[in-house]
């Protein structure tokens, strides 16, 4: 037995910011995540490292934003592995799971990695996950009845999936990979990494469960259907947590890799939130993060610290009494969850970025948010907390407050070879 927590990170995979009760959805529902807010602290304002899957794993993995990361789209422009030119992380890069691993701690990944394909000094074990058990990049993810997974550096056949078939649902293998995780090291202190693939399309599921008669599309049934095994498989986690008596040593963090893909009407995912996936407006990187561990989180906080997944490295390390590397860009946000004043989370700015065909660049320091699409091009400025949806832009009116987050743009933004500068646009 020990006083230094397991640490479970479940990720869902394009959940929108809305889709769950405890953030206000009324179509959708999500009895167990809702539950686990009520036992928990829910947090109102936390970010994505990035608003794309590989990206936001990069700054999730390494604590650098996604300025720094390594990875910073899904794909290269220059370089990167044949044939799909992705980019694998490298032997210099350190991951959460390689400090935790370093602790003492059993380490787990069940789900997508997206950070390195086969052979490369990005896969899993090679950055410090003792198991693993998933996808190891986004292309083959984006069926659930796909012809083979990943264990450790093995490809596994999925038999019941040979020539089509559809005998082996990938999420229900997957949940259980880290269920049994959970079980085999109960009595040692441990970090399991659900990175789950549900509700991201393709939308495919056994059944739709309590949605079947629903007047909506068959996507949108289907998408509600993952959101509801998304709760259940919460559900089963904190559940299994109580059964074996460590739940109050073991914390678990719940959230979305990015904003919603689509804007799902029927079930409004983004709210009153600009963007969505691929944006770096809030829909495409606010993200719901729902946090547990009893007699040690507040039970029933609703906490509006800005904290973003670079926090992530720095905080875990804190939790375990180890040292975060030196070019982490995150804090440890560790007092805010035991429910303490951290006044530096209110003060500090926070930087995203993402590739695409022009730069797109965002800061957020307090109440303001600059979104920058284009190294050269104007600023827009944005108060949070008089317009979350970002509607209104105030650069003319606070030009002071626009050029002091310019400049933090321009400094956060480091140039990537795979990514370079000169193939931006800038009109």
């Amino acid at each position: 037995m020990t006083d230094r927590p397991n640490i479970i990170w479940i990720m869902a995979d394009d959940l929108g910011y809305r889709d769950l009760g405890c953030y206000g959805q009324r179509v959708l529902s999500t009895p167990r995540i809702d539950r686990m807010a009520a036992e928990g602290a829910r947090f109102t304002q936390c970010y994505t490292g990035s608003p794309l899957c590989a990206p936001c794993r990069s700054v999730l993995m390494t604590g650098q934003h996604a300025g720094h990361t390594r990875v910073r789209d899904n794909f290269a422009r220059v370089g990167g592995v044949p044939p799909q030119g992705r980019v694998p992380l490298a032997a210099e890069d350190t991951t959460v799971a390689q400090v935790l691993k370093d602790a003492g701690y059993a380490t787990c990944i069940a789900g997508k990695w997206g950070l390195g394909e086969p052979g490369t000094d990005g896969v899993p074990n090679r950055k410090g996950f003792d198991q693993w058990f998933g996808y190891l990049n986004q292309r083959n993810a984006h069926s659930y009845y796909p012809p083979f997974l990943w264990e450790n550096e093995q490809k596994i056949e999925l038999e019941g999936n040979r020539d089509g078939g559809r005998g082996q649902w990938s999420h229900e293998l997957i949940a259980e990979f880290g269920l049994d995780f959970i079980r085999e090291h109960a009595d040692e202190p441990f970090f399991l990494y659900c990175a789950w693939t549900l509700p991201h399309g393709r939308f495919e599921v056994p059944d739709l469960g309590p949605y079947a008669e629903e007047d909506w599309t068959d996507e949108e049934k289907a998408y509600a259907a993952m959101v509801a095994r998304i709760d259940h498989d919460v559900g089963r986690t904190l559940d299994l947590l109580d059964e074996l008596g460590i739940a109050g040593r073991t914390i678990v963090f719940f959230c979305s890799d990015n904003g919603a893909a689509r804007r799902w009407k029927p079930f409004d995912s983004c709210g009153e939130l600009r963007g969505k996936k691929g944006d770096v407006y809030e829909g495409g990187i606010r993200t719901p993060m729902v946090v547990r561990r009893p007699g040690h989180v507040p039970a029933g906080a609703v906490l509006k610290e800005p904290w973003y997944f670079a926090d992530f490295l720095p905080t875990a390390a804190e939790l375990v009494g180890a040292e975060a590397p030196e070019d982490t860009d995150g804090i440890s946000v560790l007092p805010v969850l035991t429910g303490q004043q951290q006044p530096v989370l209110l003060e500090r700015a926070i930087y995203w970025e993402l590739p695409k065909d022009v730069l797109q660049q965002a800061a957020r320091r307090g109440r303001w948010k600059a979104v920058r699409k284009g190294l050269e091009c104007e600023v827009e400025l944005y108060d949070l907390h008089a317009d979350p949806g970002e509607k209104e832009n105030l650069a003319a009116r606070r030009p002071e407050v626009a050029a002091e987050l310019a400049d933090y743009l321009t400094r956060e933004h480091t140039e990537s070879p795979h990514w370079p500068d000169e193939t931006q646009a800038t009109d």
